[in-house]
């Protein structure tokens, strides 16, 4: 009996899930750093590159060039930080904090997240959806370490994923942002 419960919930949620299809970035609603809702709708018409950072990481100056790369094409690019403890617990703060840290060194004015998880069993939904092709249908992705990089084209569908290596400033990045 008690498995027989079990499927029915499991059918259920299954035909939740797909009746709530996320068919691009745009279907998604985040928490930034100071409570507020970043609707990522609003950014329709524009690239988005999503970047999991953390404060005490050997790639946290990528700051310095994420807050470049706002400047220089903030028409037609979104930045958006994710900060994530997913990694040798680098992102030990509070949102209070995060957001303190970021501002005074390296004066990152680009939308950030709450603190997230961005792997594992407690993963948020954005995360799933970004690193699954069975659930973005253009790609898989894997997230090996902080400042792993998705960008986003103007229809809010992923078309790359930089890991932690590749320079936000980078020809890579650079070259599909003409």
């Amino acid at each position: 009996m008690r498995q027989f419960i079990l499927i029915i919930l499991f059918a259920n949620i299954l035909s939740s899930m797909q009746a709530q299809k996320i068919s691009s970035v745009h279907d998604f609603k985040v928490t930034s750093l100071d409570g507020e809702t970043i609707d990522l709708s609003s950014f329709k018409g524009k690239k988005i590159l999503i970047v999991n950072t953390a404060s005490r990481c050997g790639y946290t100056r990528q700051y310095k060039d994420l807050e470049e790369l706002h400047n220089k094409y903030k028409d037609k690019l979104v930045i958006i930080g994710f900060p994530a403890n997913n990694f040798g617990g680098q992102e030990p703060g509070s949102n209070e904090e995060i957001r303190e840290f970021c501002t005074k060194n390296y004066g990152v004015s680009f939308p950030m997240a709450a603190k997230v998880s961005v792997k594992g069993k407690d993963i948020h939904p954005l995360f799933d959806w970004l690193t699954h092709k069975t659930l973005n249908g253009v790609m898989d992705a894997e997230i090996r370490w902080n400042f792993g990089k998705f960008l986003i084209d103007e229809n809010g569908k992923p078309v790359a994923y930089f890991g932690s290596g590749t320079n936000p400033m980078s020809d890579d990045i650079l070259s599909r942002l003409q």
